[in-house]
């Protein structure tokens, strides 16, 4: 059987929805497994922006972000013969795997300095606001890559995603209590990082 991501259309990234009760996703997954591409054609238009804009705010490089689309809705498309509907729900996954698959990138820029944000030559203002908002994201990225790998996911879970505490626990198998540990961490040495660039990135004192 053929799997349809290679085609898989990228659309604009949109945050991820509460999953219905019964998991109409995990449906359609199971219908895919057994032959039907018109599931499968109605997963990647409901799924593949949610990965989509996990990616980027988490990596903020759209190019990247698209690698990791590509691979997890791949990913989707291997696990899909073998899926146990009930044990699992396709957003939960989804997240777990996009957020695994990010921090392996943010891992690998591990080295590359908060100094690296490239800046434009002779900006006009208009390029000159548009810039700035690309160096505080990129910063962020950057900082989330020097933060150990837990930790990272859980803050961009948290504060990037908005998800809740139980959420990312479930979505990280661990207990709620240790995701709270993990995001205060994490956001402590997130503003230790950021806290001598707020003139350069051009945040206030307040």
């Amino acid at each position: 059987m053929s799997h349809p991501a290679r085609a898989m259309p990228l659309m604009d990234e949109t945050p991820f929805a509460s999953p219905a009760p019964l998991d109409a996703e995990g449906a359609l997954l199971l219908a895919y497994a057994n032959g039907d591409r018109e599931a499968a054609r109605e997963l990647t238009v409901s799924l593949a922006p949610r990965v989509l804009g996990q990616a980027t705010r988490m990596l903020s490089d759209r190019a990247e972000a698209e690698d990791v689309t590509q691979e997890v809705m791949l990913r989707l498309w291997h696990v899909a013969p073998d899926w146990r509907q009930g044990e699992a729900r396709v957003a939960t996954w989804l997240y777990r795997v996009t957020s695994n698959l990010c921090t392996d990138r943010l891992r690998r820029r591990r080295g590359v300095g908060l100094d690296d944000v490239a800046e434009p030559p002779d900006p006009t203002p208009s390029v000159t606001d548009r810039m700035q908002g690309e160096a505080r994201m990129r910063a962020l990225s950057d900082a989330l890559a020097a933060l150990p790998d837990r930790q990272a996911q859980a803050v961009a879970l948290r504060h990037l995603e908005g998800l809740s505490n139980p959420e990312i626990a479930a979505i990280m198998e661990i207990g709620v209590e240790a995701v709270e540990s993990l995001t205060a961490r994490g956001k402590r040495a997130l503003a230790a990082t950021l806290r001598g660039r707020k003139e350069e990135l051009g945040y206030g004192d307040d």
